[in-house]
Parts: C-alpha cells; structure tokens; sequence
C-alpha cells in the first residue's frame, strides 16, 4: 500500500468528550501518529466503575468499563494512549518532552486551563516554534462568553439551530446527535492541515482558536444572509424569526416526509423543478387532482400544501418505503426512505461500499464500525488498530520515544505521575 497521506506526522491529543478527539481521529485516519494523553480522573472513557447511560458491549461494563466505553472507542480508533498527570510538573515536565517532538497538538478545555497549567501557546511555541496547536472551546479565547462552558446540545440552542429544527406549533428541537461537536471537529482537522501547509512555506507553527458555536454559526448562512440585522440609530434592530418548517423547506422547495405502508415506515421526498414535478406526477400514477388548478405551479402548491401532503401520503401509504424509493428514483426525483440507525448495518448501499468495518478490541470484542467517510484513489486511510486500552503505550512512548530510563519511569509511576489506571 502507498504511504498514507499524513504518515510521519505526530499529533498530541489532549482534547475530550467529541469535538477534539473527532479531530484527533481525522488525522490519525489519514497516518498520523496519534499520542493520546489522558489523565487519571475525568477522563472521557470513565473510570472503574461504569458511567450511568454509557454504551458498552452486550450492556456489560466488565471488570475495566474504561476500556469498553462504545462511546470512547468509536471515536479514537487508530492512536495511542498514554497515562500523565499534567497537574503534577513533573508531569508537564514530560509533556514539554511530547511536544518538542510533535507537530500538533489538539486541546479542547475551557481556555483558563492550559494557561493555568503553563501550557499556553506562547510556552509551548518557545519549546518548538514548529507547533501547530488548536485550541477548541464552547465559545472561543476571547469575548464576554469566553469562560462559558457547553457541550454540543448548548451550542446548538445559542447558534439557532435548535430554533429551526421544530414544527411551526413546538418549542425548539435539537438534533439527535451532537452536531455542533462533529462540525467543529471536522473544521478543526481542516484548519491543522491548512496551518501544516502554511508551516512549508513558513517553517513556522501556528495557533488556531476555534470556536464551537462560530463552526456552527458558518453553516448557518442561509438564514443569516437572509435575516441580517439593521443598523438603526446606533444599534441593531431584532430581526423577525425564521419560520419553523418541521420536515419543509423554508426557502421554496416543496419537500417533505410522508407515512408508507408499515409501522413507523416513512419516505422523505423532494422536489425541485416543474420538470420533476412533472416526473413525480407520472410516477404515482397520473391521479386527476394532480392537474387542478391549486397544484399548478410551485408558488400555488406551497400555498397549499397542506392538502398536497394528504394526496401524496395517500399515494406512499400504499408502498413501503424502499417501493416508494425506487419508484421516485426510477424517474429522477430525490426520496430517500427515513432508516433508523440500526437499518444503517443492513444497509446494502453502505456494505456495497465497505463503509463499515470489523474492529477487533482486546477487551471489547469485534464489532462493525463506521469507516472512513472518503475514498482516496491511492491513499485511502485505513482503520489500522482499535482505540487504546487506558495507558497502553507508556512504555513506548516513554521509554522508546523520550529514553526516560526504566528506573526513573518506575519512580514516576510510584509518585503518580505516570499513570496506568483511571482512579475516577
């Protein structure tokens, strides 16, 4: 196999819970060597005993649930874990080591802490000028709402999109998984390989401050462009609030989710052009009321299409999903029937396209897992190991990679600097 694309690059991951450790698994993805460093409390992955509402295999925590945490293993497949206390400075002491011989680091705490543990830019920077660190927070390093902290489901509220995702008679609606993390994660991955590309020009590191809710913010442009504030008077006048379209379309296209034939079986259906209306109009068999005056063009069935949703419900709830689907698909307009997450598994499509993948873990067992979003023609990325069990490269990385000796590694571990179990 050709060399990975990232290979030889080495990436510090410091960061928790999804945001960060997405964008530590990006880059390992692509050849990375990824160096996890996770403390002996508050870890992601938990501690001896097992996390209320965690997802382990088959439901058993086991003897060490920090090593079978689904959650944690999902996201950090592909790095190596190490166990350090960086509240100790001998610990930091050893985590400078880390970074003169790294090229990233991806820190994703609350912007006090790694200026309270004397690990900000600017000191890292004079230990190796060629750092490219990322530093990602719920709000960003500046601004009133800098020591706020969040969790995706938070951000999501404070950028709007939660005000969006309802029906026009509920409250706000979240999305099911935690959306803003992904987003930033996947923004975060960019912008390291953007400042890498810089530091060949430059030979200089760089620092990033990325924020959850501005990745957010940026993928809400549409209804920023078309809802922008005026200036009156000196300040800003409040905007009207956008419509809550519950499974429509806000800006025109006639979009929307109809019940099949079957328990909780539903098809999502859009169309765009006079031309595709056309199409669907001959697909569900050319009924009468499809020529009536109120469904003649897109402005009139938007204006009525409360009653164009009964007529086309009448025509799905006599298929399934996947029927109603390829029957839509045959003629060009977009369907897609609604999967639940467990469909995704038996997805043909998906298994068509290897997207997922059998990983084997020593204490969680071999499971399929979501694979690499991209398909590079020669360099593909590869899911190459499971995540780490807790402080399982300690000895490499602090014995082969640094040359701490032996007996010192063993002086630290009795002073609980090195770590190989999770207290808490």
């Amino acid at each position: 196999m050709e060399r990975l694309p990232l290979e030889g690059l080495r990436v510090l991951d410091l960061s928790q819970v999804y945001a960060g450790p997405l964008a530590a698994r990006t880059l390992a993805d692509l050849g990375a060597e990824v160096i996890r460093v996770e403390s002996a409390v508050r870890s992601t992955r938990g501690g001896p005993r097992p996390q209320p509402g965690a997802v382990y295999p088959q439901g058993d925590p086991g003897r060490r649930p920090f090593n079978r945490s689904a959650y944690y293993n999902e996201v950090n497949r592909n790095k190596l874990a190490v166990g350090l206390d960086l509240s100790k400075e001998a610990g930091r002491d050893i985590f400078k080591k880390l970074v003169a011989v790294s090229d990233v680091l991806i820190e994703n705490f609350s912007p006090r802490v790694m200026a309270n543990f004397g690990l900000d830019y600017p000191v890292l920077e004079g230990i190796n000028p060629r750092l490219v660190m990322v530093s990602i927070s719920a709000y960003g390093q500046t601004g009133p709402y800098r020591d706020y902290v969040s969790f995706g489901r938070g951000i999501e509220a404070m950028t709007g999109l939660s005000d969006v995702t309802a029906y026009e008679d509920s409250g706000p609606i979240g999305p099911g998984i935690a959306y803003a993390d992904a987003v930033a994660g996947l923004h975060a991955a960019f912008a390291v390989l953007a400042a890498l590309r810089e530091r060949r020009r430059t030979g200089r590191g760089r620092y990033i401050d990325l924020s959850l809710r501005e990745s957010l913010a940026a993928m809400m442009g549409e209804w920023l462009v078309s809802l922008s504030p005026k200036r009156m008077g000196g300040c800003f006048r409040r905007v009207e609030r956008p419509p809550r379209a519950g499974n429509r379309d806000a800006t025109g296209l006639f979009q929307g989710c109809y019940r099949c034939r079957g328990e909780d079986d539903w098809i999502a259906v859009a169309i765009q052009s006079e031309a595709e209306w056309e199409a669907f109009c001959r697909a569900i068999g050319d009924p009468p009321w499809v020529r009536e005056e109120r469904f003649a063009d897109l402005l009139s069935r938007l204006r009525n299409r409360a009653e164009l949703d009964r007529l086309i419900e009448g025509w799905t709830i006599r298929h399934t999903s996947e029927e109603a689907m390829r029957i839509l698909q045959g003629v060009g307009v977009r369907a897609g029937a609604v999967r639940s997450v467990g469909e995704l598994f038996s997805d043909r499509h998906l298994r068509a396209r290897g997207f997922f993948e059998k990983i084997t873990h020593p204490e969680a067992g071999t499971h399929d897992y979501p694979g690499l979003p991209w398909k590079l023609g020669l360099t593909p990325g590869c899911i190459r190991a499971p995540a780490p069990c807790f402080a399982e490269h300690n000895a490499y990385v602090f014995g082969e990679l640094l040359g701490i000796p032996q007996d010192r590694i063993a002086a630290l571990e009795a002073e609980g600097v090195i770590v190989r179990t999770p207290i808490r």
